[in-house]
This record gives structure tokens, C-alpha cells and sequence, in this order.
């Protein structure tokens, strides 16, 4: 079985990856990804010397790069999106066009090799939930009512995926997710960055009240869950996928700190995000009734795993926040030269 990965080099496609080789001896991966600011090899350092893994760096709205990285495949696992809400914000042209574009010419070549297409996507195409009703859950059958560019793109993809199954009757299925969280994700994130933030006794900036609450997911439950869908889950259905862990940004502070050891004081709050989603939580039990599928992983035991590896891999992110900053840094010089 030989699959193309894209976006692997980025937090969840490159668990995904050392997942899936870690488990299977018997399959080879491409994969394929631009490398923008949170694609990063780093992640997959472990493989440079394994045969049955190989990478190209590329744009997935590039065809041919698309068709060169598609050869002999049997099935596409779909990571690659831009996934920042605050940055899709600030300039949303660039979610559509990776989001939206990259997305549809995957689709065209994989349809004209009727090749498996497997889309993960997020929760965040249902829209919100409302605080005061708690036993309402985002599941398959939701309406679609996405409220930030980024998740209106990440709708867009959806739909075009379905339309090509419906249209073209290429195999798919979809993955809706709430929010990862683990090994090797981009400090940006909350998580991450309450993370790197207590560890280098900076404040964590809460939003707003902190009351916001999000579905969290254990990224290797999640990996579990796509290997699953790739073996069992039936053509052209979708299949959501949750962490039964929903937490405010409060809780999600205190956690981190309790996990870091940092005092309560590091706390703070910061102007809310425009536009932002109260409440996401996801019913998963259609994937556990009819693949089998739930999170092994509790919040608590998640949150002290992820501490524990930015704890033991500091050169990791403290190079990518170095990174980002000097970017930062010089983007807004440019800002000023040229305005």
C-alpha cells in the first residue's frame, strides 16, 4: 500500500506519518508538502534513512508537483491547510486559495486515476454551540455554518470533496476533528503556546473571559481514528471525530500550569478574537459504533505527555519561536519601508 500524504511535514500529518510507519512495515508514504512557516522536516528527522518513506517539497496547487507526487499512489491522505484562525483573520486570500484550490487539484488528480481520497477537516465547519445546552454536540448530520475565513474554507473543501464523490464517483471520506493537541505542534496553538510560554515564565494569554470552550483530541487518538477510516470506513461517508474533553481557556490554563509547575499569576487576559466560537464539542459515535473507534487519551494525561515532550525537545520550539519572530520582525520592517 503506498499512500501520499500531504502536509506532512506539519503537527498532525507528521504523526500521522510516524504513526502509521511505526505501525504497518508493509507500506510506503510520500509526502508531500511547500513548507510553509509550520511545515517542518524536523518532525520526521527519524526517517531520513527509511526506504519506505519519501518527501517532496511542493505546492499542492501546483499539478504537475500534484501528478509527480500522485504516481503508483492507492491512496490520498489529505493534511495539507493553512489552520490559523486569527492569521485567516488578518488575510484570508491564502486559506481560499490552499484551502479551496489546493484541495480541488488533488481531487482532479486523483479522479483521473480513481484513486482512494481521504479529507481531514474540522469541527469548526459546524459553527458554534451554544454554552447553555450542553448536551448538544456537532455530529454528521450537522448543518454546515462556518464563521471564520478558515473554516469557511475548510467548508469548501468539504463540499467540493463530496461534489467529486457524488459527480465523478471518486471514493472518499471525510474527518471532522476537534482540536488537536500533542507532540510537534506549531506554537502558535493554545496549547503549545501556554506550553512554551510557562516554561519560559511568560504570561498565557486567555481570550477574553476564558470561557470558551473547545472538544480536545490527543493527535495519536486521532491518527488511530484516520488509520481506521482508511481500513474500514465506507465510501463517501463522513465521520466525526472528538476527544470527550471539552475545556475552557481557563481550564486549559490551569492544567498547563498545574502541568509546568508555573505559578497561577502567569495567567492573564487578552482582547477577545473577533467573531469567536463559544462552545465546539463533537458526538463520535458513529465511528465508535461502526468502526470501533474512541480517545484513549483523557485531557489530564494528554496535557502532562505533551508538557513532558516540550519539555524534552526545548531546541525544537525554542528555534521555531526564534524563527517566527525574526519573521515577524522583518515583515513588519518591510511594512514600514514600502508603506
Amino acid at each position: 500500500m503506498k499512500y501520499l500524504v500531504t502536509g506532512g511535514a506539519g503537527f498532525i500529518g507528521s504523526n500521522f506519518i510516524l504513526y502509521m510507519l511505526g505501525k504497518y512495515s508493509n507500506i510506503k508514504i510520500v509526502n508531500l508538502d511547500k513548507l510553509t512557516y509550520a511545515g517542518n522536516l524536523e518532525n520526521l528527522k527519524s526517517l531520513e534513512k527509511d526506504k519506505r518513506y519519501k518527501f517532496i517539497k511542493g505546492d499542492i496547487c501546483d499539478r504537475k508537483v500534484v501528478e509527480q507526487a500522485m504516481k503508483d499512489v492507492d491512496a490520498v491522505v489529505h493534511f495539507a491547510a493553512e489552520s490559523h484562525v486569527d492569521r485567516s483573520i488578518t488575510g484570508p486570500a491564502v486559506f481560499v486559495e490552499t484551502n479551496i484550490i489546493g484541495t480541488q487539484v488533488l481531487l482532479d488528480a486523483a479522479k483521473e486515476k480513481n484513486i482512494r481520497f481521504h479529507h481531514v477537516s474540522t469541527d469548526e465547519v459546524f459553527g458554534a454551540l451554544p454554552l447553555n445546552k450542553p448536551k448538544q454536540k456537532f455530529s454528521e448530520t450537522t448543518l454546515y455554518n462556518p464563521h471564520s475565513p478558515y473554516s469557511a474554507s475548510k467548508a469548501g473543501s468539504d463540499h467540493l470533496v463530496r461534489a467529486y464523490h457524488d459527480t465523478y464517483g471518486l471514493p472518499i471520506t471525510i474527518s471532522n476533528c476537534s482540536n488537536n493537541y500533542g507532540p510537534y505542534q506549531f506554537p502558535e496553538k493554545v496549547i503549545p503556546l501556554f506550553i512554551t510560554n510557562a516554561l519560559n515564565n511568560k504570561p498565557l494569554p486567555v481570550y477574553g473571559t476564558g470561557k470558551a470552550i473547545r472538544d480536545y483530541l490527543y493527535v495519536t487518538d486521532h491518527c488511530q481514528a484516520i488509520d481506521l477510516i482508511l481500513e474500514k470506513g465506507k465510501i463517501g461517508q463522513t465521520y466525526c471525530i472528538g476527544g470527550d474533553a471539552e475545556k475552557n481557556g481557563l481550564k486549559v490554563a490551569a492544567a498547563i500550569l498545574a502541568a509546568t509547575g508555573k505559578p497561577k499569576s502567569l495567567k492573564t487576559f487578552v482582547e477577545d478574537r473577533k467573531g469567536h466560537d463559544m462552545r465546539y464539542a463533537i458526538d463520535h459515535s458513529k465511528i465508535t459504533r461502526e468502526l470501533g473507534w474512541q480517545p484513549s487519551v483523557d485531557f489530564e494525561q494528554g496535557i502532562q505527555m505533551t508538557v513532558d515532550w516540550y519539555k524534552e525537545n526545548q531546541e525544537w520550539w525554542k528555534r521555531i519561536i526564534s524563527k517566527k519572530y525574526l519573521d515577524t520582525n522583518r515583515d513588519q520592517a518591510n511594512k514600514r519601508k514600502n508603506g
